[in-house]
Formats: C-alpha cells, structure tokens, sequence
C-alpha cells in the first residue's frame, strides 16, 4: 500500500481522523469516548458460462465514535467529510438523554495494548486488476466445466479486498492495522430438472500466493457436485452420523455461539454458569488465537484496544472461559479477554482464529470405525437453538456401509441436543486449515435423522 494523502487506506489518514473524532468528543463535553475508524477498498468479479454477471468495486470510509457522559453512552457513525463537531455534539446529547448503565464504558487504562502490535503478516499488498480477476474467474468456470456430469455453472468468482482500521481512545491508546482478503469461488451445477444439483467450493487467504488454484477449486466443487447425482430420501431412523470438516466446523460454531459472552449475560444460554465443568468430551481442546500469521482473524488488539493473546475455551474438554468484550465481562463479573469484535458502532463479543486438539483419525479412518451411517456434506437453515439446546436442521450427504459410501441422499433432517451431542462427539485430527473455525471430523452416535 503507498501511504501518500490521497490514499484512503493510509493508516496515518485514518488514526488522524480517530483523534480528530476524540477531540471533537471531549470538546462537546464527553466524559470519555473511543473512535473507530474503518476504510476498506475492494474489487470483485462473478462470470457464469463465460459472461460477466457483475463487475463491482467499492471503496469507503466510516468514522465511528462512542461517548460517555457519567454511565450514559451513546454512538454515531459518520462519513469522513463529516462535521465531526456536530456529530460529536448530537452523541453527547444522545448519551445525556439515554439510561444509565455500568456495564459500558471504554478500555480502562491498564488493560489497553501498549507494546507495538505483532506483525501477523495479515496485509498482502498484492492488488489484481478487474481483468485479472475475470481472467481468474474464466479459468476457474473452465476448469469447473471440464468435469464429465457438470450441465451447467451457477457461478463464479474472483474477489480482492483491502482495509485500514485506526483506533483512539481518550485515554491514551492509538493503534491502527491493515488487512487484506483475496478468494475465488465456484459454484457446479449437475443434473436437470428435479434431479438437478449443486455444490460449491471456495478459497480464501490473506494472501494471495496462498489460496489454493483455481483448477483445484473448480474441480473440487464440480466433483462435489456430479457425486450427488441421484440422491434421495432416507427412511426416518436413528443412527451414527459424521460432519465432514466443511460441515464440522458448523457444529464447532455453536459452541462459541453458547459460550458468547453477550448471550450468557442474558441466560440465553444453555452453557451459561457453566464453567468449570465438561461439555465436551475429555482430551479435547479449543483453542482460539487471534496470533496466528496470516490468520483470516487474526488482530494485534481487539475492538476496544486489548491486546490480544490465545486462549483455551475448552480444555480438557472443560468449558473455562466465555468470549468477552468488557461490556459482557462486567455484566458476569469477570475479566475481559481481548475478544471484542467491532465495526464503527458499540463492541460485541466475537472469536478470532478457533482449532480443535486432541482427536484423532481422518474421515476415511472414522467412517471405518463407525461402519454405517451417515455422512453428513451440506447442511440448511439455522436450526440451532442455544437457548435450550436443541438442534434440528436439514441435511444432505451420503449414506455408507462397512466404511464405504453406498448413495447420495437428501431431503432429509438431523436432530439431537447440542449439550448431549458436545459430550458425546468423537474428534479427528484432520482439521483441514482452510476456515477461521478450524474444525476436524466429527463423529456423532445415536442421531435422529428424519425422512420419508
């Protein structure tokens, strides 16, 4: 990235606006604020058998700045051409009419990131033109195409994104960090009529040099789908099923959705004042890093200036933490732990980069052990229920006898309580390193699957 005037992304611009934000704050009479400010520039590129669908790019900047007036707050979210003294003041007469509450308030001092952020090697300047991106885009449909049961594309695509955030509260702290995605996608269509499928695959990086070619994602995604030819129903029954990685890491999600600080400050949790005991099966670890290089959430400090460090949620199957921004933390009685996520509006709790240790065997591995059942590829809606636990969604993805696929299936639902299902999960090791949460094969026995 340059970083002359001109440029929006220029880290020296933004924290120059943060600033100008805070002053602006203090001089309406804020007690205390914070200032976001986020920039973002991108380029993306959709083709469907050889024509360009879209061609979009965007670039913006947002200037976010929260207030505080005694336990009154109040947020506004500007343009950077804004009059940042009448959006200071109109926050301030917000926060001077809105209700108190102890549990909001900016970083204290003492937790705030004052070291030099980490270098995590999130930024790739690298920055592909329109048509580089539709040339990706073409290759990728060819490649899609190239595949014998493949009748037609249901889109393609090549996308780069860069991004600036500055920070600044009123009490000292001042950071600011570039980020940058790059990915390409591909959607397969097979079949006809009311025997028609789909299926996808994807890459995304941080980098462009290290997402994964686009003959790889076009094959991968046009496999997946000519495989699912013919599917059909099951017979409602009880059985073992298995979540491929793709799948898994849906099932991981839920967890950090039940340990989400905002949601167990609520008692909108199953998992709520339940630290201390075990939720998932012993030996098995989750691990949250915000550290990790080129991680696709990785941050050198959270969204309200924490430093950031890993931490353990599980261990040893033990639920021993929750995802906090301070806001829940207070709320619980508990210490914050760097995990606010924001954009120009308030924080909110949020994971970073999530793996899971301590399993064991691949996906062939744990289909032989299971010897029948069903494994599980795609799945529909969000039928999760965090509150109480319950778990119903709709499903596809094949059956298998002695370890083997036998038939595509679909159309079909899969129901069990998460706390039950949490316990009893059989972990591999073969997390496949290619989404934020980080999931292995999961194992689960004794599911209900609902059919014809």
């Amino acid at each position: 990235m340059t970083t002359s005037d001109s440029d929006p992304l220029d880290l020296t611009r933004l924290s120059t606006l943060a600033t100008r934000a805070l002053d602006a704050a203090v001089k309406a009479g804020a007690d205390s604020a914070d200032a976001v400010v986020l920039s973002g520039r991108s380029l993306s590129a959709t083709v469907r058998n050889g024509a360009i669908e879209e061609a979009e790019q965007s670039e913006g900047t947002d200037v976010g700045l929260r207030v505080f007036v005694g336990a009154r707050s109040a947020s506004v979210s500007v343009g950077p051409a804004a009059n940042l003294a009448e959006a200071a003041d109109r926050a301030v007469a917000m926060a001077r009419a809105a209700p108190e509450d102890d549990s909001q308030a900016i970083a204290p001092a003492d937790l705030l990131l004052r070291d030099a952020p980490a270098d995590l090697d999130i930024n790739d300047p690298t920055a592909p033109t329109m048509e580089e991106l539709i040339a990706r885009s073409n290759a990728l449909e060819a490649a899609m195409l190239d595949v014998a049961g493949v009748t037609n594309s249901g889109g393609v695509s090549a996308s780069s994104s860069h991004a600036g955030r500055a920070m600044a509260t009123t009490n000292g702290f001042a950071g600011a960090y570039s980020t940058s995605t790059h990915g390409h996608s591909a959607t397969a269509i097979a079949g006809d009529g009311t025997k028609m499928e789909r299926d996808h695959w994807s890459s995304v990086r941080r980098h462009l040099a290290d997402l994964l070619p686009v003959e790889d994602v076009g094959r991968l995604a046009a496999e997946r789908t000519v495989r699912r030819l013919g599917a059909e129903p099951l017979s409602t029954r009880t059985a073992t099923i298995i979540f491929e990685p793709r799948t898994a890491s849906g099932f991981v999600r839920h967890l950090l959705s039940a340990i989400s600080g905002s949601a167990v400050a609520r008692r909108a949790s199953f998992l709520a004042g339940r630290t201390g005991e075990l939720v998932y099966p012993a030996g098995i670890t989750v691990r949250d890093d915000p550290t990790v290089r080129r991680g696709m959430s990785s941050r050198p400090f959270d969204g309200e200036g924490l430093a950031t460090a890993p931490i353990d949620f599980v261990q040893d199957g033990i639920l021993t933490d929750y995802i906090l921004d301070l806001q829940a933390a207070r709320k619980l009685g508990l210490a914050g732990n760097g995990r606010a996520a924001r954009g120009t509006g308030s924080p909110s709790p949020s994971p970073t980069n999530i793996s899971v240790h301590g399993g064991a065997g691949d996906l062939a591995a744990l289909m032989e052990s299971a010897g029948t059942g069903l494994l599980v590829t795609d799945l529909i809606g969000m039928g999760a229920n965090i509150i109480n636990g319950n778990y119903s969604r709709g499903a596809a993805g094949f059956w298998f006898e002695n370890g083997e696929i036998v038939k595509p299936v679909t159309e079909i639902t899969i129901a069990g309580e998460l706390g039950a299902m949490f316990r009893r999960a059989v972990f591999g090791d073969d997390a496949p390193g290619l989404y934020s949460v980080d999931a292995p094969t999961v194992l689960l026995e004794g599911m209900t699957i609902g059919g014809r």
